[in-house]
């Protein structure tokens, strides 16, 4: 018995770091990216490869944090992520990340 649905997972992710655990999204492909879009929480920040074709990361923030709170190491694991999910980024040495609050 096998049912099919329309619905899609995005991958998500835990992590801990400076003793303060957050949970990151990301979409595999321009379906689930699109449906992170729709679904993100204030409390998200987007992170992309600027000009190319990437995953897209959402970091959920905790209550009452901004982006001035998030640790460099999280930024950093963030943009690996975008970086190594990106066709054309991944050959790059170097690629431009863009992160900014979701409602932007």
């Amino acid at each position: 018995y096998f049912i099919q649905s329309n619905l899609r997972m995005v991958f998500y992710f835990k992590t801990v770091v400076a003793g303060r655990e957050y949970t990151l999204y990301m979409g595999r492909d321009k379906m689930e990216n699109e449906d992170l879009l729709r679904w993100g929480f204030p409390e998200d920040v987007w992170f992309h490869v600027d000009k190319l074709s990437s995953a897209h990361v959402y970091l959920r923030l905790n209550k009452g944090e901004g982006l001035e709170d998030i640790p460099k190491d999280l930024v950093e694991q963030c943009c690996q992520l975008v970086k190594a999910n990106s066709i054309q980024g991944c050959k790059l040495a170097n690629v431009d990340i863009v992160y900014t609050p979701y409602p932007n």
